[in-house]
């Protein structure tokens, strides 16, 4: 005979316990059935109101009566028929009101954990968990579980995945963490002031909406228009502020932390060996300062984000912790298309750049908006040569780098012989890089 949530392992290895989520967790599942309710609404307004218009007090207050108690009956037993364990090899996660599900996560398939905290969560002590799983199209996660609880099972997952044994995983706790940099919010706020996605939509607006109001004098049609133009304006200023307020980077055994958000706290890792691409954007209004916006690509996660604004310096140190070995490639090493090229992209060729050293391939577009993709030889999965009809007649081709990441860098613009040399020369960079690379493991 077993406990209650202990499973009995026939080969004689210690059982596997399983445990249950935070308490508050049926208070955020209880809303299933109202937003069920509310998409009906969204989905069908006229015939949401029709039915409302329907309903007497009486009849509303005995609605209320039973959806309530259902509701938290619901969020009750989806929380009790939830569990999770840690074995030798996985995490496995079982869950399922009527139909049963359980969920197999392969420990050393683990890229990267992430624990995050809503508002709400941080008022009542709770956090989930984020995983990221290769070959996953989305996180999978825990939520919630206590505070304490979820970064300690964060560091038990971690250690397991580096390899530690079972019996010591649990103590090895965290790794300790070095803060690199810290974006003042003062910083912040300029640089968003300064990015012309905020400005544009303000405009637009400003222009369109007393145009929409002479031609339709529809409050209505404005409003249609105008929230999803404010609510794009908002989203580049004010959403990135609260979301990127307080970003704090700082290097640890297990990869590269990053702890944000002035609303919503996150707290995420870059798993070392599987950043594929670093870009450094540099938006037209931020050179004059010298900053720059540091964004990622990395296999198996999506974490995007490495830094939103920083010193130019700064952000090539660290994207040298970021891809060992790799050092940013000055402007004087980047050679232009040729002239003939102007045919084919007018103004803009001369936006685009191509260097290409020992360790990466490094291409540049934007001449208003510039952004740099550095990628180490190893990373790179396939070299593709497209040359269209209108490029044949002006001898010049784009090279396609693809990733492990399934993003692609190109070089474009390239003249037609240099493009077939730097084809085959890439496909042999790759294939030594790929040999030498040190295996990705954590804590290494």
């Amino acid at each position: 005979m077993t406990a209650p949530g202990v499973q009995e392992d026939v080969t004689g290895r210690p059982p596997v316990v399983e445990r249950r989520l935070h308490p508050v967790t049926p208070l955020r599942r209880a809303w299933a059935p109202v937003a069920v309710l509310m998409g009906w609404a969204v989905h069908d307004p006229d015939g949401a109101q029709r039915q409302l218009t329907r309903l007497t007090t009486t009849t509303l207050l005995l609605g209320l009566a039973v959806l309530i108690p259902a509701a938290a009956l619901y969020g009750f037993l989806s929380w009790w028929f939830t569990h999770f364990a840690v074995t030798d090899s996985e995490l496995r996660v079982r869950t399922g009101l009527l139909f049963r599900r359980t969920a197999h996560i392969r420990l050393e398939r683990i890229q990267a954990i992430d624990v995050t905290q809503p508002l709400l969560a941080r008022v009542a002590g709770v956090a989930k968990l984020k995983l990221d799983v290769i070959g996953a199209d989305k996180k999978d996660e825990l939520a919630f579980l206590g505070a304490g609880e979820a970064r300690a099972l964060r560091a038990e997952l971690l250690a397991r995945a580096a390899g530690f044994a079972p019996e010591t995983a649990h103590e090895v706790g965290e790794a300790p963490s070095q803060q690199m940099l810290r974006v003042p919010p003062g910083v912040l706020a300029v640089s968003l002031l300064l990015t012309a996605a905020t400005w544009v939509w303000l405009l637009v607006a400003a222009v369109a909406l007393p145009l929409l109001w002479t031609a339709t004098h529809s409050l209505w049609t404005v409003l249609a228009a105008g929230i999803p133009m404010l609510g794009a304006a908002g989203a580049s200023s004010v959403g990135r502020f609260v979301a990127e307020y307080d970003w704090t980077l700082g290097e640890s055994p297990d990869g590269l932390r990053i702890d944000h958000g002035l609303l919503d706290r996150a707290h995420e890792t870059v798993p070392p060996g599987r950043v594929q691409t670093v870009r450094l954007v540099e938006p037209l209004l931020w050179r004059r300062r010298g900053w720059v916006r540091v964004e990622l690509d990395v296999a198996g996660s999506s974490n995007s984000l490495l830094l939103p604004v920083a010193p130019r310096a700064m952000a090539e140190s660290v994207v040298a912790r970021v891809l060992p070995g790799v050092t940013v490639p000055p402007s004087e090493a980047f050679s232009r298309p040729p002239r003939g090229a102007r045919w084919c992209v007018p103004v803009w060729w001369r936006g685009h750049g191509l260097a290409v050293t020992d360790a990466v391939f490094a291409s540049r577009h934007g001449l208003l908006r510039r952004s740099l993709s550095l990628v180490p030889h190893a990373k790179v999965q396939s070299v593709r040569l497209a040359q269209g009809p209108w490029q044949r007649a002006h001898g010049v081709a784009d090279v396609h780098v693809d990733t492990g990441a399934n993003g692609t860098v190109t070089a474009r613009l390239r003249p037609a012989e240099e493009a077939a040399a730097l084809l085959h020369a890439q496909a042999e960079r790759s294939r030594t890089g790929r040999r030498d690379a040190l295996p990705d493991r954590w804590m290494a």
